[in-house]
């Protein structure tokens, strides 16, 4: 019987991991980095084991460090959550030759499936050779790991080898493992898998299908079970595949075989040996705890002969904390505040306070809704996470909730090139302008109650300036103090003729309330409250808006030339382009510099076609967001 697990991981997925433990009384060990060390997944678990390394970002990789932590511990067992170690055979056989047990299918199953070009060859389907015109488009893959990093599309020929260059440096970063493959690129198609879990007494459960089309950067965002529009033959045949692929390595434990859905016809993508980040909505619509049955399974028990049926559907999105409008560049900070209303599931690996780093992904938690229909679990997670309370750096939220309202997604029409038609559209500011004179009207009543307000003397309005994040409008507010308490003025917007044009007319505006954390006002008789929650940070929340307060006066110093390339996240240079120096000629939208964060690689790009006058960005310098990382000045027509 195991006793005492430890979870060779961080974040959410070791925070989910104890969950199930702690309710079978199992105790729990936690690894760390040292900027993870006051991490929600340390905080939980009964003991901690801290893991030295080179880098953050390779310390989790160390089998050696884990597996000496575990016996440290006193741990009997070792679950590999996702990502880092969980696919690699090596460190499946360590945990082994070291008397513990793994929870996770036998090494060699692993090594025949964790490898994709392995993978695809025991399917009887071969990658690609020598790559010609022809081939075009073809998609770039790590061989190891998952997660859409070490991914790319290629459409141009001449492309090619520079993808496949920063290809092999994401997918080591990430994985310790270089080696990439190159497949054709299915257009229009639908991604979807099978979930299936596998005991050492020969019985198979098949559970269901997923549909995770929705993807940006070839990473999934919103998950849902089971698959909507597959037909009873579609179905069976994934089924078939699943199964066959499950048996012909003898397969022990949870896993996923990955399919890509086209015109009925289903392209064999790969095999995950680990549980799968969205294994909740299958957990949901059958009623399961996958991680129980994976603890189960590794101390020998038998499954029952079927799986209980499937109820309802359920929907999970993602919730990152990144810039969707920035090409979803991942943003850093203080969490302040995550809050989602009762009735959906919430998994995540942080708490309010908490510091969202560089070193890891950018995932903050998953919702999931569980309802009797689909329509009915879409419009609760979208409901949710409207409601949902996300105080900190920017987030896909506002994304995640009109992706689930979108007509293609509520029709079950999207495929995995919905955010490539969609993105621009969902990304244009949907802004309240009520959110910036609640956020000033809040802060009149703080400076109010601490100063006093009004005085028996006609005086100019007051006034506040703001500017909304992401979207980068900046609002000029004023209002005054009368006998009657507060008074809205006027809210302009940047850029409005202040004498032929008023954006937004408040003469029927009435401050019904105005306290330092709520707002409520009368808009043309209809009454609204307005949620305010300001920080030291100078981030302002109010009700699904953020705002940042902007000063009365600049720093000359903090003003950049026109072309200035600032660093749009915390990273570290890893690449300039070749030939790259001051004086050189560039072309509007040329990448001149790559960032690595969250072991992500990012492109900066030339703003405009002229020439480099400035160079600041050197290969291995880690630089903070706003670093000045070059100039260029734009050629004149």
């Amino acid at each position: 019987m195991i006793s005492s697990v430890l979870v060779a991981n961080r974040g959410e997925i070791a925070c989910r991991v104890f969950r199930t433990c702690r309710e079978l009384g199992i105790r729990t060990v936690a690894v760390h980095s040292d900027p993870d060390a006051d991490a929600l997944h340390v905080r939980e678990a009964d003991l901690a084991v801290r893991l030295p390394g080179a880098t953050p970002a390779d310390t989790y990789l160390r089998a050696d460090l884990v597996v000496k932590a575990a016996l440290d511990a006193g741990a009997d067992a070792v679950h590999p959550g996702y990502g880092f170690l969980s696919e690699n055979p090596d460190f499946a056989r360590a945990v082994t030759d070291a008397g513990l047990t793994w929870i996770g299918p036998p090494p060699e199953a692993i090594e025949a499936m964790a490898s994709k070009t392995r993978a695809k060859e025991l399917m009887g389907i071969a990658p690609l050779g020598e790559v010609t015109a022809a081939d075009l488009p073809v998609l770039v893959k790590a061989a190891a790991g998952g997660g859409g990093r070490g991914m790319r599309v290629v459409r141009e020929l001449a492309e090619l080898e520079a993808e496949l260059k920063a290809a092999q440096a994401e997918a080591l970063s990430a994985f310790g493992d270089g080696e990439v493959f190159v497949e054709p690129y299915v257009e229009g198609g639908r991604h979807v898998e099978v979930q299936v879990l596998a005991d050492t007494h020969g019985t198979v459960w098949v559970l269901g299908t997923r549909d995770c089309s929705l993807q940006r950067r070839h990473q999934k965002v919103i998950e849902e079970a089971p698959a909507p529009g597959i037909t009873p033959e579609l179905g069976s045949r994934l089924h078939e595949l699943a199964t066959r692929a499950v048996r012909s390595v003898r397969y022990v434990g949870a896993g996923t075989v990955e399919f890509l859905v086209a015109d009925g016809t289903a392209h064999f993508l790969e095999m995950n040996t680990r549980l799968q980040v969205e294994h909740p909505v299958t957990e949901a619509v059958f009623g399961l705890d996958l991680v129980a049955l994976q603890l189960r399974i590794a101390e020998g028990e038998a499954l029952d002969p079927e799986p209980p049926a499937p109820s309802g559907h359920a929907v999970e999105a993602r919730l990152y904390a990144e810039d969707p409008a920035a090409g979803f560049a991942p943003q850093t900070g203080t969490l302040h505040r995550l809050a989602v209303p009762g009735g959906v599931r919430l998994d995540t690996g942080y708490t309010d306070g908490d510091p969202i780093g560089v070193h890891y992904d950018a995932m903050l938690a998953k919702v999931v809704a569980h309802a009797p229909t689909r329509a009915a679990a879409v419009r609760a997670l979208a409901g949710a996470l409207e409601r949902a309370a996300v105080h900190g750096p920017v987030t896909n939220r506002d994304l995640l909730v009109r992706s689930l309202r979108h007509p293609e997604f509520t029709a079950a029409r999207m495929d995995t090139g919905f955010y490539e038609r969609h993105l621009d559209d969902l990304t244009t500011p949907e802004e309240d302008p009520y959110a910036p004179l609640a956020a000033a009207l809040a802060r009149a009543a703080t400076g109010r109650s601490r100063f006093g307000g009004f005085r028996n003397v006609p005086s100019q309005p007051h006034g506040r300036s703001y500017r909304s994040v992401p979207y980068d409008t900046a609002y000029e507010v004023r209002y005054r103090h009368t006998r009657h308490g507060l008074e809205a003025v006027s809210v302009t917007r940047e850029g409005a003729a202040p004498d032929t044009e008023t954006p937004y007319d408040i003469a029927g505006v009435r401050v019904l309330h105005a306290a330092p954390h709520r707002v409520v006002l009368d808009i043309g008789g209809v009454r609204r409250t307005f949620d305010v929650a300001a920080y030291d940070d100078g981030r302002v929340h109010v009700n699904g808006a953020t705002l940042t307060e902007l000063p009365r006066f600049t720093d000359p110093s903090e003003q950049r030339a026109p072309g200035s390339l600032l660093a749009p996240m915390p990273g570290t240079v890893v690449r300039v382009a070749e030939g790259l120096g001051e004086g050189a000629a560039v072309t509007a939208g040329q990448p001149l510099i790559w960032l690595e964060a969250m072991k992500m690689e990012h492109r900066i790009v030339a703003p405009a076609s002229g020439t480099l006058t400035a160079l600041h960005a050197l290969v291995g310098r880690q630089v903070e967001v706003g670093a000045l990382l070059a100039v260029v000045q734009e050629e004149q027509s």
